[in-house]
């Protein structure tokens, strides 16, 4: 609670927030990892399991505004070339490989503490949606942080000037 008489701004942090946000991002991110790897034989994929990062990148906004866009984790082009490459890549792998544009291969290994071990194409596939939908969630959020930076009114013109 605040003092009596004492007004508190908008852009002031928040402590409740802040802590709310240190002890769920990374159960966030988890979630959001377990989302990713059971898409493709249950409900999930890269698709939601971008949306449940975005969501946790939201949070970090929302709890320090004014230091996202120099404290945000990735660049959202990067991320969302890098999410196009991905994605185009494994359809264009198919047909490579003399198949049908995205259809499904599967690679079975074995790894020495886990042992055997599925991956799929359409993880890789997932893995680009997820790349594309995280860089349009920072890039959304980038852009919303920055509308605050100029005054109401004044066209980027007037401004370089």
């Amino acid at each position: 609670m605040s003092e009596p008489g004492r007004q508190v701004s908008i852009g002031e942090p928040s402590v409740v927030l802040d802590v709310v946000y240190r002890l769920l991002f990374q159960t966030v991110i988890l979630i959001a990892l377990y989302l990713h790897l059971a898409g493709h034989n249950q409900p999930g994929g890269g698709f939601i399991a971008g949306l449940v990062v975005g969501a946790a990148f939201v949070l970090r906004f929302i709890t320090a505004r004014p230091q996202f866009a120099s404290r945000r984790p990735i660049r959202g082009e990067v991320a969302i070339g890098t999410g196009i490459l991905l994605a185009g890549g494994m359809g264009i792998t198919s047909l490579v490989l003399g198949n049908s544009l995205l259809e499904h291969h599967a690679w079975e290994f074995e790894l020495a503490v886990v042992g055997k071990v599925k991956a799929t194409s359409a993880l890789v596939f997932d893995t680009g949606v997820l790349l594309v939908v995280i860089g349009v969630v920072v890039l959304v959020l980038d852009v919303l942080g920055s509308e605050g930076d100029q005054p109401a009114g004044v066209r980027d013109e007037e401004v370089t000037r």
